[in-house]
C-alpha cells in the first residue's frame, strides 16, 4: 500500500483528494494536513468528507507525519509548495504537485530538487486533458505551417487567482513546441484598444472567470473558410483528484526526477 499525505485537506480540493485516496485500490490515506490553528485539527478525515471514520486524524504539520507516509499530494499555493518540496527532499519522500502559479524561479528550484526525489508536477492531472496535449501537438504540426491561426480560450470559476490557467499555459506550450515557436516571445496574453492585426506566428490567450465553472479549455486552429477546435470540459474536480492519486501510486515507484502526467499515463513520445 502507498501511504499518501494530503496538504490543504480542509479545502474543497483537499477533501476530494482524501476521498479519491480512500476509494483507490493500493492507496492508503496516511495523513491530512491543514493550517495551524484550524478548528479541524484532531478530527477524523473520513467523517469530514462523509465517508465514516477512517482512523486518520487531521494534523497541522507535514513535518509531524513525514516519516509515516510515502507520497505527498500538494494542491496549495506556490509558497507552501516550496516548503513541502524542501521537506520531501530532506526526508527522501516523493511528491505530486498540482499547485498552479509557480513562477520561473520556483519552477527552476523544483527542477533542481527533483534530482534528489521523484516529483510529478502538472498543472492538470486529468487523463482527458493530458490526452488532449497529444492531440494538440499532432494538430499543431499539421496546421501551423498551413496558415492556421492558433488561439487558446479558457474559463474557470470566479475564485481562481491566476490567469491564464496552468492548463492553458500547458496547452500553449505543447502547441508551441510542436510547431517550433517560443511561447515566451510569441504568446499574446492581452489585447486591448488598437492593437493591430494578429501576426502569423502568435499564439493568443483569452480568459473567462465566472460563476462556478470547474474548468474549460479550447485550442482553436482557424484559417480562411474553416476552424478546428479541440476542447476539454471538466464537470467535477474529482477528475483531477483521481488523476493525482494515480500519479501518487506511480511516483512512489519512480526514480528521482521531474515528471508530469504524460509520464504517468505512458503518453510520452
Amino acid at each position: 500500500m502507498t501511504r499518501i499525505a494530503i496538504l490543504g485537506a480542509a479545502g474543497r480540493m483537499g477533501r476530494m483528494l482524501a476521498q479519491a485516496t480512500l476509494q483507490t485500490d493500493g492507496a492508503e490515506l496516511g495523513a491530512a494536513i491543514v493550517r495551524p490553528g484550524s478548528s479541524l485539527i484532531g478530527a477524523d478525515v473520513g467523517e469530514l468528507i462523509g465517508a465514516g471514520k477512517c482512523g486518520v486524524a487531521v494534523t497541522d504539520s507535514l513535518d509531524k507525519v513525514i516519516d509515516a507516509i510515502d507520497v505527498v499530494i500538494d494542491f496549495t499555493t506556490p509558497a507552501l509548495t516550496e516548503q513541502a518540496v524542501a521537506l520531501c527532499k530532506a526526508h527522501g519522500k516523493a511528491i505530486v504537485i498540482g499547485t498552479t502559479g509557480l513562477d520561473e524561479a520556483q519552477e527552476k528550484t523544483l527542477g533542481e530538487q527533483a534530482k534528489a526525489v521523484p516529483v510529478v508536477y502538472a498543472a492538470n492531472m486529468s487523463t482527458g486533458v493530458n490526452l488532449s496535449l497529444n492531440l494538440l501537438a499532432t494538430a499543431a504540426r499539421a496546421l501551423a505551417d498551413a496558415g492556421y491561426d492558433i488561439e487558446v480560450i479558457e474559463a474557470h470559476h470566479r475564485h481562481k487567482v491566476d490567469a491564464p490557467s496552468g492548463t492553458a499555459l500547458m496547452m500553449g506550450r505543447a502547441v508551441a513546441e510542436a510547431c517550433g515557436r517560443d511561447l515566451r516571445t510569441q504568446g499574446v496574453f492581452s489585447r486591448e484598444g488598437r492593437c493591430g492585426p494578429r501576426t502569423d506566428d502568435e499564439i493568443g490567450f483569452s480568459v473567462v472567470r465566472a460563476g462556478d465553472i470547474v474548468g474549460e479549455h479550447t485550442v482553436m486552429f482557424a484559417t480562411e473558410g474553416e476552424r478546428i477546435e479541440i476542447t476539454h470540459k471538466a464537470s467535477s474536480r474529482m477528475t483531477f483528484a483521481n488523476g493525482a492519486v494515480r500519479a501518487a501510486l506511480w511516483v512512489a515507484q519512480a526514480q528521482p526526477g521531474l515528471y508530469d502526467m504524460q509520464d504517468v499515463l505512458g503518453l510520452r513520445d
